[in-house]
C-alpha cells in the first residue's frame, strides 16, 4: 500500500463513502490540527467568493506542498444560496470538481465558517442546527460555532447545544469568543480568563474544540484609506500559551488589508489558521470583463451595499466570463496565494501532517 493509499484511508468515514478511491485527501481539521498545531506555522483558510480564484489557490497550496483550507460563512453559503449564491452542496462539488480537474493532490479541509447565532432564541438556535445538519450529510470536514455575539454564558450554553451535532461524526470544531467587528474597539478584545473559562466550559460539557477564533482587533472586509490597523498579539499569544493544554489552536481573523510584514509574525503568536477572504474577491473582481464590474459597482452603489452582495445577483455572469479573464484571475491569486503560504510558514506543512498521520 503506497502512501497516497494509507491517506485516504484516514479520510474520515463518510468521504471514504461518498467519495470511493478518488484520489482527493479530504481529511478533517481534527486531525490536522491535532497535529500542525504543535509546529510554528499558520494554515491558510481561503474563503472562493468567487469561484475562479480556487484553481489558483490550489496551485499554489500544490507547488508550496501545503494542507489548504477551502471554506465560507454561512452569511456567504447557507440554505438559502448566501451572498455568494452557492449552497452547501453546491460549494462542496465546486472543491472536488477542481480538485479533480487540476489533479490536487495535497491534504485539504472543507470547512463551514461562522455558523453564527446573535440571538439565542429558538428559531435562531435551530436555523444554525439545520445548516449544520447538511454540512454533515454533504462531507463538510470542518465547522466553526459562532456564538460569540453572547455573553460568556450564553456562548458557551449554545456552542456546546449545536457543537452536540457533531460528535462523533469526524468533524473538526471551531468555536469563537470575541465577535469580530466593524471597527476597532480594544475593550472588547477578550481577556486571557475568559477564553480559558470558555475552552474549559466546554471540555467539561464533553465537546473538544480544536480551534478557537478570538477577537484582537482585527477587522473583516477591507480597511478604509487612513484606517488604524490594530492587532494586540500579545494577548493573542497570552491565550494561545493558556489553552495550548487544551489542545486547541488559535484562529486569526480579518488578514486582508494587514502589512506581510505583521503577517510573517503571526505564526510566534500561536496562530495556526489564518482566514483571508476579502483578498481573493478583491483579485477576482479586479480582473473581471469591465463592463461587468461596472455593473457590479453600479448595483452595489444603487442598493447601498458593499460590492460582496453583487456576487449573487452576477453570479450567472462571473462564472460565464471568457477563459482569458479568468488565466487572469487564477495568476494572480496564485501569485498570492504564494506569499500568504510563504508568509505563514506552511510550506511543506503537508509533508509534516502526512508523516505523522
Amino acid at each position: 500500500m503506497n502512501l497516497t493509499e494509507k491517506i485516504l484511508n484516514l479520510r474520515p468515514k463518510k468521504i471514504q463513502e461518498k467519495l470511493g478511491r478518488l484520489p482527493i485527501l479530504l481529511l478533517d481539521s481534527h486531525k490536522v490540527f491535532r497535529i500542525l498545531g504543535k509546529y510554528p506555522l499558520v494554515i491558510l483558510a481561503a474563503n472562493p467568493r468567487i469561484k475562479h480564484v480556487i484553481p489558483g489557490l490550489m496551485k499554489a497550496a500544490k507547488e508550496l506542498n501545503s494542507v489548504i483550507i477551502f471554506q465560507l460563512a454561512a452569511s456567504e453559503c447557507n440554505l438559502k444560496d448566501g451572498y455568494t449564491g452557492m449552497t452547501p452542496k453546491s460549494f462542496f462539488e465546486t472543491i472536488i470538481d477542481y480538485a479533480l480537474k487540476n489533479k490536487f493532490d495535497r491534504p485539504f479541509v472543507i470547512h463551514a465558517d461562522h455558523i453564527q447565532v446573535k440571538i439565542t432564541e429558538p428559531e435562531t438556535i435551530q436555523k444554525a442546527k439545520d445548516l449544520i445538519s447538511e454540512i454533515i450529510k454533504i462531507g463538510y470536514t470542518s465547522v466553526a460555532i459562532d456564538a460569540s455575539a453572547n455573553p460568556l454564558n450564553d456562548n458557551i450554553k449554545v456552542t456546546a447545544e449545536l457543537a452536540k451535532l457533531i460528535k462523533g461524526k469526524q468533524i473538526g470544531l471551531e468555536v469563537e469568543i470575541g465577535e469580530v467587528l466593524k471597527k476597532l474597539e480594544i475593550d472588547k478584545i477578550p481577556t486571557v480568563e475568559e477564553a480559558e473559562k470558555f475552552i474549559k466550559s466546554l471540555i467539561d460539557l464533553g465537546i473538544q474544540p480544536d480551534l478557537l477564533a478570538i477577537y484582537n482587533g482585527a477587522k473583516h472586509g477591507n480597511y478604509l484609506p487612513g484606517e488604524k490597523i490594530y492587532i494586540d498579539l500579545k494577548r493573542t499569544k497570552e491565550i494561545a500559551q493558556a489553552i495550548k493544554k487544551y489542545k486547541v489552536s488559535i484562529v486569526q481573523h480579518g488578514i486582508t488589508g494587514i502589512p506581510m510584514g505583521l503577517v510573517k509574525k503571526f505564526a510566534d503568536y500561536g496562530i495556526r489558521k489564518g482566514n483571508i477572504a476579502t483578498e481573493w474577491q478583491n483579485i477576482a473582481i479586479k480582473n473581471l470583463p469591465t463592463d461587468l464590474r461596472k455593473k457590479m459597482k453600479k448595483w452595489a452603489k444603487d442598493n447601498n451595499q458593499d460590492i460582496k452582495f453583487a456576487i449573487k445577483i452576477f453570479k450567472n455572469e462571473i462564472d460565464n466570463i471568457p477563459q482569458k479573464f479568468i488565466e487572469k484571475i487564477i495568476t494572480e491569486t496564485y501569485k498570492r496565494a504564494r506569499e500568504f503560504i510563504k508568509a505563514f510558514r506552511a510550506q511543506n506543512s503537508a509533508n509534516k501532517l502526512i508523516s505523522k498521520l
